[in-house]
């Protein structure tokens, strides 16, 4: 049965999964592009991070990051063994249960253009295309999303 709860980022599973989310985007992405977080950002007071597992199998994680009007989302990723099997999908429900509890109004996200998986995901859960916000600058590689909670 899948599970998806509240985790920590150093945990052993949910480390190693974040260590072969963040290979595979500095293999796809120049250093500049990359904006995933790091583990010490990762564990920050306003991060809310969370880990899909079947029994002690860790499949997947995700957080939001608690902004002053929104929520982002981050760190979303699934094992290569665990895609097509709703874990990601599950992930980001929890994410959005989630941010709702905490009063805020959006969740936006920044992805790449060539994780056309991602993209798809996000849009069939009602993310639709933005421009940047934060400190995030468009650069044809980036794609921006959001959805009102």
């Amino acid at each position: 049965m899948l599970i998806v709860e509240p985790a920590h980022p150093n945990d052993p599973g949910p480390c190693a999964l974040l260590q072969q989310s963040h290979a595979l985007m500095l293999q796809l992405f120049e250093p500049e592009q990359n904006h995933f977080l790091g583990f010490d950002a990762l564990s920050a007071p306003n991060v809310h991070f969370f880990a899909a597992r079947n029994g002690s199998e860790v499949l997947g994680t995700g957080a939001v990051v608690q902004v002053d009007a929104y929520g982002e989302v981050k760190s979303m990723f699934t094992s290569a063994a665990a895609r097509g099997r709703g874990v990601a999908a599950a992930i980001l429900r929890a994410l959005e249960d989630h941010a709702r509890g905490l009063g805020l109004p959006h969740l936006r996200l920044e992805t790449g253009e060539a994780l056309t998986a991602a993209i798809r995901l996000y849009e069939r859960n009602g993310f639709t295309r933005c421009g940047p916000f934060g400190d995030y600058r468009a650069d044809g590689i980036s794609v921006f999303m959001e959805k009102s909670l």
